[in-house]
């Protein structure tokens, strides 16, 4: 489960390289919370293993504006007993969209990590000072400057959100920066169409956008790690994941969506074909 965390909200990664200074926000509004079901496959039988959960809300950091996003997922007791995962990520973002700074607190499995990035800017150039740590080995420091804007996980979603994928081609490629542990990576997606997706338990069906998250293995080929399905829709939310791990397969369906900005216009509505008996 332990990359369940990067590949789900990687999601929402819907542009390329980024260093454009600002994004105006068009997607979500202050108050939004999505929540999601995680499942496991486990000898051929679907196992809900945890859920997660993000809550965006309009603040202040460093006396100015700014929204503040967390992303909390949590193992179940029955997952617990194989793998433990309790992960809390939380970002600062002005209200155009920059990150500000971001945390995250990661207990997966027998490790506990703490990942800090300051973010600040000059001179048309991003600087990011990164502080990481594992378990009770001292903390590690970096600081990295780039022409590209980087983005953690978390701030990436809230930027991604707004940028329009209507003029993509299937095969499209998208790059983006990434600032993971105590160093920045280059990380990158697949465009694959449109598809509708019917949910789980009922929750019915949407129309959506699907992407592939790849990376490259040792021989140089490139591995599906993640397909994702998105809401054609305003809101982009993220509605299904199929995941390729290496010990299995996984699943994420999102079970419910409060104070969303926009029209879910991308669920299809039940259209009842049955005929009805009518008396001879």
């Amino acid at each position: 489960m332990k990359k369940i965390i990067l590949l789900i909200f990687s999601i929402f990664l819907l542009t390329g390289a980024a260093n454009a200074q600002s994004q105006e926000n068009t997607a979500f509004q202050s108050g939004e919370t999505l929540t999601y079901d995680l499942y496991f496959n486990w000898k051929f039988v679907w196992i809900k293993v945890g859920t997660a959960s993000m809550n965006i809300t309009k603040t202040y950091y460093n006396g100015q504006p700014a929204y503040k996003a967390y992303l909390i997922t949590r193992g179940s007791k029955q997952a617990d007993k194989y793998f433990v995962m309790r992960d809390t990520l939380t970002t600062y973002t002005n209200l155009n969209l920059v990150p500000q700074y971001y945390s995250k607190h990661a207990k997966e499995g027998k490790d506990y990590r703490v990942e800090d990035v300051w973010y600040s800017y000059s001179n048309n150039m991003a600087h990011l000072k990164m502080r990481y740590k594992k378990n009770d080995e001292p903390y590690e420091y970096r600081n990295e400057d780039s022409k590209y804007y980087a983005y953690d996980m978390v701030s990436m979603i809230l930027r991604a959100r707004s940028f329009d994928p209507s003029t993509y081609k299937e095969g499209h490629r998208i790059n983006f920066l990434m600032a993971e542990g105590n160093k920045t990576r280059w990380r990158q997606v697949i465009y694959k169409g449109k598809k509708d997706i019917k949910m789980k338990d009922g929750n019915g069906t949407y129309k959506t956008l699907v992407f592939s998250y790849v990376e490259k293995q040792n021989d140089g080929k490139e591995k599906e790690i993640v397909r994702f399905y998105i809401t054609d829709d305003k809101n982009h939310l993220p509605v299904c994941l199929d995941l390729n791990l290496n010990f299995g397969s996984a699943k994420a369906y999102m079970h419910g969506a409060v104070g969303v900005r926009h029209p879910l216009t991308s669920k299809k509505k039940i259209i009842w074909t049955d005929k009805p008996i009518c008396a001879s």
